[in-house]
């Protein structure tokens, strides 16, 4: 019996370290819809990165839905809006289309332009990494706030402006009714390496911000405004869950109100609280549920014992 003790003590450790990796690198994911319209939420998983169920879904006004993700997932979501299914049962949106023809998305990511929520869960040094980008052209409003994580760079991201009605008429997107409903990327209005990072502008030191992704960084300064925008756009947390907020409701403080009483040119209103963000960044972190787990583990060694 005393040689079998420290195997047993291995084994014990063993499951206590798999428990505690187990929890602390997955999240679990609210989503909510603060729009005045149906959002229809898309999902892709990076490559070699096991789906997420399901991969698309519809939030109707004020709804919200949760979605557990396993260690070390990767990937996207997006907010598809204008959706409809034809004459024939086939299922397309206005913006943010996946091009599955159903409510699924099954693989597929979003057409351009659509805001992007990009999250890398238990990366390097075990840390979830995420970020809002509008490298893809933006189409809603979008607030990511971290609940119950730790990190010096744990705080909420996103672009919660709307950004169609002052979209320049280059980039903007109409619906039928003239309406604009998206805004496209300088890369994807234009084509040019020099917007799109490519070719002879494909690294840090040759592809620089343009006015429009400037345009972009002004309204939305946390978010991704270009490929190389890394500095001021990603974040960090360890053992968080996420809330996404589709339209995230907004008070605009008294200073930004007055700054724009007579805008010489059209501006977007930055100075603004958002529900949630706060409370959401400084919660405080959730307890590790596998103690109880690893005590009955112990328990149960010593009861053979």
């Amino acid at each position: 019996m005393a040689k079998l003790f420290p195997s047993i003590c291995l084994l014990i450790l063993a499951i206590s370290q798999s428990l505690i990796q187990g929890v602390i690198s997955s999240a679990t994911f609210t989503f909510l819809n603060k729009c005045e319209q149906t959002v229809w939420p898309g999902i892709l998983s990076n490559a070699g990165i096991a789906p997420l169920q399901p991969t698309g879904f519809a939030l109707q006004k004020g709804e919200s839905k949760v979605l557990h993700a396993p260690a070390s997932w990767g990937g996207r979501f997006w907010g598809r809006t204008h959706c409809s299914d034809d004459s024939e049962g086939k299922f397309t949106c206005g913006t943010g289309d996946c091009g599955s023809g159903k409510l699924e998305c099954a693989g597929a990511g979003a057409t351009p332009p659509a805001t992007l929520a990009e999250f890398t869960l238990d990366g390097d040094g075990g840390m979830d990494f995420f970020d809002v980008s509008l490298v893809d052209g933006y189409n809603l409003p979008m607030l990511v706030a971290p609940s119950g994580g730790s990190g010096h760079n744990c705080t909420y991201t996103g672009c919660m402006v709307d950004l169609n009605g002052a979209c320049p008429s280059a980039l903007k997107v109409m619906n039928a009714d003239g309406d604009g409903v998206a805004c496209k990327s300088a890369c994807k209005a234009f084509g040019d390496q020099e917007y799109c990072c490519s070719g002879a502008y494909g690294t840090p030191d040759t592809c620089k911000p343009s006015s429009y992704s400037q345009m972009f960084k002004t309204a939305c300064p946390r978010a991704y405004s270009y490929a190389y925008d890394d500095r001021t756009s990603t974040f960090t947390c360890t053992g968080a869950d996420y809330k996404v907020t589709f339209c995230p409701p907004s008070t605009t403080s008294k200073k930004s109100t007055e700054e724009q009483q007579t805008p010489a040119t059209p501006q977007f209103n930055t100075g603004m609280v958002y529900e949630g963000a706060d409370e959401m960044e400084n919660s405080a972190p959730r307890p590790y549920t596998y103690i109880p787990a690893v005590i009955m583990v112990v328990v149960m060694v010593v009861a053979f014992l």
